[in-house]
């Protein structure tokens, strides 16, 4: 667990929060001691009185200042913390402003701000909410380690971070820099080079890909001298670019940034195989229920023609059963047509005789008349 570095109270209002703040950052370079050229004898630094030559402790140290003609004011420590009271233990905030106000070159050094208690985890709560949700930054001030410092607090997360800030008159004017150019007329095919140059090489902000190269060579470089082996130099830093092959250098800066990103986008994949592979898994999985549904619905969608058939069958069968039933009236239906012919017959002896009889009435008659 980390220690605070800082305890005290921020107070927006009539509403205090006792806070604890601790180091945001670390740094990972390397420590170095130091020896005199050519031997293995350590250097050291010593508090030493200037006039009897003897080590002073430091806890016998005291400030003092240069007043002029060799004369000096001196203060210990509850004299400068007399000078504001609690000013070293308290964070006053003075406003709230948006974040995207802050300039960054006035940031300093970032902390970790918790609560001073679980008695100020509402209040702390709070505050960090409330900022977060206004999109605002707290200005305060407060005194650490003998200085007043300008502070800004924002909510990134659920966490508090306080950035130590530069007062106004310790940012540097801009005009003290020497030799910046000011309007120059470019020439538009090289304003458009340079936009399809930062295009090539626009991504996203990813903290995680960025090392500290010059460290990670020191370190190989130690090793190597442990082990009596060479390390092999770095290139030299390129030479400037001149006016005249500018529109050159862009050019092939272009192809270069638009051939490593290719690159980068030609192993993403391989990388990614197995992500595919598992993501191609889940989706057949997903699948499977759609395809057995759709199985399912197919099989109820030939369900009917199934069952036409089975009722083709059933009549066939009932067809095979009622077949005899049909050669019995086939075997009838000759009787039926005896009997017609019979009555047909009778019909026509019975017209013969009618007939026969008609004929000698009408001979009867005819000889009567010839008499």
């Amino acid at each position: 667990m980390a220690r605070p570095i800082w305890t005290g109270v921020i107070s927006f209002g009539l509403v205090a929060v006792p806070v604890r703040m601790y180091s945001a950052t670390r740094e990972h370079e390397v420590s170095f001691h130091q020896f005199e050229k050519g031997t293995s004898d350590r250097i050291r630094y010593q508090r030493v009185n200037e006039r009897t030559g003897k080590e002073v402790d430091y806890a016998d140290i005291v400030k003092g200042a240069d007043v002029g003609g060799g004369q000096y004011v001196i203060l210990d420590q509850d004299e400068l913390d007399a000078v504001a009271p609690g000013r070293s233990r308290s964070l006053e905030i003075h406003a709230f402003v948006d974040l995207d106000e802050i300039d960054p070159i006035y940031y300093q050094k970032a902390y970790y701000l918790g609560p001073g208690g679980e008695e100020s985890s509402r209040t702390y709560a709070l505050l960090r909410d409330a900022m977060a949700d206004a999109g605002r930054a707290a200005i305060g001030t407060l005194v650490m380690r003998g200085k007043e410092y300008l502070t800004a607090i924002r909510a990134d997360g659920d966490v508090l971070v306080l950035l130590t800030m530069f007062f106004a008159d310790e940012v540097r004017d801009p005009d003290d820099v020497g030799d910046v150019p000011g309007k120059i007329k470019l020439k538009p095919a090289e304003l458009s080079m340079a936009g399809q140059l930062l295009d090539s090489m626009t991504g996203s902000w990813k903290p995680s890909e960025y090392r500290d190269t010059y460290t990670d060579r020191v370190k190989e470089l130690i090793e190597a001298k442990k082990s009596g082996e060479e390390l092999t130099e770095t290139a030299a830093a390129p030479e400037a670019t001149g006016v005249s092959d500018l529109m050159e250098v862009l050019r092939r800066s272009v192809e270069e940034a638009s051939s490593r990103r290719s690159g980068r986008a030609d192993k993403a994949p391989a990388k990614e195989a197995p992500a595919k592979k598992a993501g191609a898994n889940q989706a057949a999985a997903k699948k499977a229920p759609a395809k057995k549904a759709g199985a399912d619905q197919g099989a109820a969608k030939k369900a009917p023609a199934k069952k036409t058939a089975a009722k083709k069958a059933a009549a066939k069968q009932a067809a095979a059963k009622k077949a005899p039933a049909r050669k019995t009236a086939a075997k009838k239906a000759p009787a039926r047509k005896t009997a017609t012919g019979k009555t047909a017959a009778k019909k026509a002896s019975t017209s013969a005789k009618k007939t026969g009889t008609a004929r000698k009435a009408a001979a009867k008659k005819a000889g009567r008349r010839a008499a």
